[in-house]
């Protein structure tokens, strides 16, 4: 079978898509991803199919990284500034590539691609549709955490029933920004259809949550096509996934490191985090690995002892397991391989899901959280010698990993898949 995913984001969420398209491939299918044109290299080594999709992305545009993780605006930027205008482009390519070699036997995106359900209702294609955090569903029995009010939070989870105003506040906040998805509509001779902001992202056929259960459990609110499969790993690189050789003997030297990361997106707006780091396990005298990415702002300024390495990337699979506590920026593809490691993490979280991950994986007992407007040396230092001394972090942490890697997610995902299919 010829089956199309598409979306758009950062490598952290096309990294499951490749995993499930590796997977489907292993068993005789045609996966292909139509995706930005920057994940062309990162895809085509691996044979997977591969179609670009409009509004190209440029990893190197500092500026518009740093609007769309504004965590007022980000959100909106995101949509009415980047995906919105090109929508147009994004149909058109997202139809192209489903109509190739012959047509797709089933479509499937991620809630970014909004040209996916018109796609679908135009052409009578299979959809199903997956996110990849429970800040996806927007659950009124579950609220998130809303990055502009952090303070809801912990208000809802004193007044349960807080979460069904919230859940309607939202709508009415983002009730103008989707008329473009209206007006194309329109323009097909399609009906007006749902929400695409909260609804017409699921499909009725499959939606598969493509995250760990431990993350959140299915609610009353969610579409009854909703399955829960588990996170799908893939961080393999042109390297085959090893980490490069002075950070491995550098890791091997001594003791576990504390591994700061910003993942893939966040890290282009780093700020003085890598600085503020670095002075953070100085204070507390530990060993350190600072992933800083591409860009050289990020380079600390001042000369480091040797105890702290410096490098731009290291496949977290590799990395994580040997790290001692591991902090990052929380989004949900950093955090499933920190899950997956085993190891305590200090969250740091932007915007998006990312503050609502970041309570998740506290709750879990995993995990503490420091704002990102509060990230300092001594009070980062604080909360990571309260998860290094108190071993309690990492005893939940090792029970936690071992549920997640149990779930086998890709497999699993696929098998939902076959199951469609077949239905069909």
């Amino acid at each position: 079978m010829r089956i199309v995913f598409s979306t758009y984001g950062t490598f952290g969420d096309v990294n499951p898509l490749i995993a499930v398209a590796l997977e489907l491939k292993r068993r005789g299918h045609r996966p292909v991803l139509a995706v930005p044109d920057m994940f062309r290299p990162k895809i085509e080594p691996l044979g997977i199919g591969f179609a670009r999709v409009r509004p190209d992305q440029d990893p190197l545009d500092t500026r518009l990284i740093a609007m769309i993780y504004d965590i007022k605006h980000g959100t909106e930027t995101g949509l009415r500034e980047f995906l919105f205008p090109s929508l147009r482009q994004s149909y058109d390519d997202l139809l192209a590539a489903v109509q190739a070699e012959g047509g797709a036997d089933l479509l499937v995106t991620g809630e970014l691609a909004y040209a996916g359900p018109i796609v679908a209702d135009k052409t009578g294609i299979p959809w199903a549709s997956y996110v990849l955090a429970p800040f996806s569903f927007f659950s009124a029995y579950d609220p998130p955490v809303l990055p502009p009010y952090p303070t809801l939070a912990r208000v809802q989870e004193r007044i349960p029933a807080l979460g069904h105003v919230v859940a309607r506040f939202a709508r009415l906040v983002t009730r103008k920004w989707p008329e473009p998805v209206y007006a194309l509509r329109r323009e097909l001779g399609l009906p007006r259809g749902q929400d695409p902001i909260f609804d017409a992202k699921h499909s009725q056929r499959l939606a598969l949550v493509l995250y760990s259960a431990v993350m959140g459990a299915p609610q009353p609110d969610w579409p009854p096509s909703a399955k829960i499969t588990g996170f799908a790993f893939h961080d393999g690189a042109g390297d085959d996934g090893r980490l490069p050789a002075e950070l491995s003997a550098f890791i091997e030297s001594g003791p576990p490191p504390l591994v700061f990361t910003l993942g893939s997106a966040a890290v282009m707006n780093a700020g003085d985090f890598y600085e503020q780091s670095a002075q953070a396990a100085e204070i507390l005298g530990q060993r350190a690995v600072l992933l800083i990415g591409a860009d050289d702002r990020n380079l600390p300024k001042r000369k480091l002892p040797g105890t702290i390495c410096v490098a731009r990337y290291a496949p977290y699979s590799q990395i994580f397991p040997r790290a001692s506590v591991l902090i990052h920026q929380g989004g949900i593809g950093t955090t499933a391989q920190a899950l997956r490691a085993g190891r305590p993490m200090l969250v740091m979280p932007y915007s998006h899901d990312q503050p609502d991950n970041a309570r998740r994986v506290r709750r879990l007992g995993v995990a503490e959280v420091l704002g990102r407007s509060r990230y300092r040396a001594r009070p980062a230092a604080r909360l990571i010698w309260q998860l290094l001394s108190d071993h309690t972090y990492q005893a939940r942490a090792t029970a936690v990993a071992a549920q997640v890697a149990a779930e086998k997610g890709a497999a699993a995902a696929c098998d939902a898949l076959e199951a469609v299919l077949q239905l069909r």
